[in-house]
C-alpha cells in the first residue's frame, strides 16, 4: 500500500508539461486530463486490494481483532475454533466461519445492541491468516501444506513453496473441491496452467485464485537423452516443440565425427523398443535416446 501511495505521489510531482496530452482535445484540458489519468490509476491498484480483503471468508484458526467504539473495555483478541465460533465479552460464543470482517462487525453489533450498547460501532481486523490452506506436490522446490494469508493468487503459492524445480513440467495442474451449496461434495475440477505463460510471457490471466483445500502439482517433466557424436551428451528437458535438431543443439551440436545422415532414435512403447532413423525436424518423444553414430570417413 505505501508503494501504490508513493508512485501516486511521483505522478503529482511531475511537471504538467511532460503529462501526454488527451487526443483530440485542446492543451487548457490537460490539467483536467491529468487528474483523472491519476484517478484511473487508484482504481485499478487500491480498488482491488480493498475488494479482496472484503471477500475473505473467516475461517477456523483465524485471530481476529474486535474494538467497540468508546468501549474500550471490550476489545478482545479471539482465535476462530474449530467449531467456527468465538467468544465475545457480555454476548458469549458467536459463529464467525464462513463470514466476511463486515458481515461479522454486523453481527457482534446486532447483537450487542440487544440490550447491551446502543447503537454500537464494531470493527473487525484479521491479524492472522491460518484458516486456508492448499497443498503443493511434486516439483516445488519446498513441497507440501501452504497457509493461505487472504485471497491468494498462485504466484504467491509458488514464491511460497520456494519455486518450481529446473526438472518441473511445463504445465501445472490444481485439483480442486467443490462443495454444493445446499451442503455435500460434488464432482472435483480438474485446472491446468501453462507454465510458460505465467513465470515466462507474465500472462496476468495464467495467475489465477487459489481457493482452500486445492491440491497443486507440478509433474516432472519428461527428458530426451542424446548421445554418441554430439559435444555434450546427456539428458535434456523436452519442451513444447523440441525436435531432433534441437535436442542435438541442446547437446551442443554434433562433434567433427559424427554422421548426422545416420542419426536414429531408439523409442520405448508397449511392444518393446524399437530403433527408427531420424529426421531433423522430427518432434521427440519422452524417453527418445537419439544416437548419433561416428562416421567411418
Amino acid at each position: 500500500m505505501q508503494n501504490i501511495s508513493n508512485m501516486i505521489k511521483k505522478f503529482f510531482q511531475l511537471p504538467l508539461q511532460v503529462i501526454p496530452a488527451c487526443p483530440g482535445s485542446p492543451e487548457s484540458f490537460r490539467p483536467l486530463w491529468a487528474v483523472m489519468i491519476a484517478v484511473s490509476l487508484v482504481s485499478m491498484f487500491l480498488f482491488p486490494v480493498i475488494v479482496l480483503a472484503q471477500d475473505y471468508l473467516i475461517g477456523e484458526g483465524d485471530l481476529l481483532k474486535i474494538t467497540v467504539y468508546d468501549n474500550p473495555d471490550l476489545t478482545s483478541e479471539p482465535r476462530v475454533g474449530g467449531d467456527g465460533r468465538i467468544t465475545f465479552p457480555l454476548i458469549g460464543e458467536v459463529t464467525v466461519t464462513g463470514l466476511s470482517s463486515a458481515e461479522v462487525q454486523k453481527k457482534i453489533a446486532g447483537l450487542l445492541s440487544n440490550g447491551f450498547i446502543k447503537k454500537p460501532q464494531v470493527s473487525v481486523f484479521i491479524t492472522e491468516y491460518k484458516s486456508k490452506k492448499v497443498t503443493t506436490l511434486g516439483e516445488f522446490t519446498k513441497p507440501g501444506l501452504i497457509e493461505l494469508r487472504g485471497n491468494a493468487t498462485l504466484m504467491e503459492v509458488i514464491s511460497n513453496a520456494g519455486g518450481i524445480t529446473a526438472n518441473g513440467a511445463e504445465t501445472l495442474v490444481i485439483q480442486r473441491k467443490i462443495l454444493k451449496p445446499e451442503g455435500g461434495r460434488g464432482d472435483d475440477v480438474t485446472l491446468t496452467v501453462d507454465l510458460v505463460k505465467l513465470l515466462e510471457k507474465g500472462d496476468i490471466a495464467a495467475n489465477i485464485m487459489v481457493l482452500d483445500g486445492d491440491s497443486i502439482y507440478v509433474p516432472r517433466a519428461a527428458f530426451v537423452y542424446v548421445t554418441g557424436e554430439v559435444k555434450t551428451p546427456g539428458a535434456y528437458k523436452i519442451t513444447k516443440g523440441l525436435t531432433v535438431l534441437r535436442s542435438i543443439t541442446l547437446a551442443g551440436g554434433f562433434t567433427q565425427k559424427a554422421w548426422k545422415g545416420r542419426t536414429n532414435i531408439i523409442r520405448k512403447s508397449e511392444k518393446g523398443e524399437s530403433e527408427i532413423s531420424a529426421k531433423m525436424e522430427d518432434l521427440v518423444m519422452p524417453d527418445d535416446v537419439i544416437v548419433v553414430p561416428e562416421s567411418f570417413f
